[in-house]
């Protein structure tokens, strides 16, 4: 167990960080699912807008990697692109 104040304190924002960075990475999973299953054009074509900035949020707080938030936000592109024609 940790002896030092600073490493208590380490221990419970590590804690609250992880809480916050598991809520944030699901909520984004569940919008990328909802973007998937999407027919409609127009609504796809704003859930994308939304989608990809919490993507890039995520990956800028590290918790995607960004070629990962690339990856996605590119096939996300070309599904709404495929619907749209």
């Amino acid at each position: 167990m940790a002896n030092h104040k600073s490493a208590l304190k380490r221990i419970r924002s590590n804690e609250s960080k992880t809480l916050r960075n598991k809520y944030q990475h699901k909520t984004t999973r569940t919008a990328v699912r909802k973007l998937r299953a999407a027919t409609d054009a127009k609504e796809a074509a704003e859930q994308l807008k939304v989608v990809s900035a919490m993507l890039d949020k995520l990956a800028r707080k590290n918790v995607i990697h960004k070629n990962k938030a690339a990856n996605i936000k590119s096939s996300l592109t070309k599904l709404v692109n495929g619907l749209a024609a």
